[in-house]
């Protein structure tokens, strides 16, 4: 249950849409357990976005959520992910590593499909 959800100040293309969605399924095989499979991308753009008091060069800010106990992912894993996201992120989109915030999160509660796991 893993989710990629991406907030950047930019526009973005389906083409370029879809290779941030690739790119974060080969970044969520980082988590053990974890695959493309179930991986859920929203994507959000145009978004105005204020980082170090100013809106003139494009930013980001990503959330990475996962099913699991916070302490059974180590810290190693995140940081790889944060190498990759990032780097998509700049590549396809010309956002900075600098103007980037990368949120992670791990919890036991998901719903899905009328119930809960």
């Amino acid at each position: 249950m893993p989710v990629i959800h991406t907030h950047v100040s930019v526009s973005t293309t389906q083409a370029q849409r879809e290779a941030l969605k690739a790119a974060y399924g080969k970044a969520i095989t980082t988590v053990p357990g974890k695959t493309e499979s179930w991986l859920m991308c929203p994507f959000e753009d145009n978004m105005p976005i204020y980082f170090g008091g100013t809106d003139e060069k494009p930013a980001a800010y990503v959330e990475v959520n996962v099913m699991g106990a916070p302490e059974s992912i180590d810290r190693t894993v995140w940081e790889a992910m944060t190498k990759q996201i990032m780097a998509a992120l700049h590549d396809e989109l010309g956002v900075p590593e600098d103007r980037t915030y990368i949120r992670y999160t791990a919890t036991g509660d998901w719903g899905w499909n009328g119930g809960n796991f």
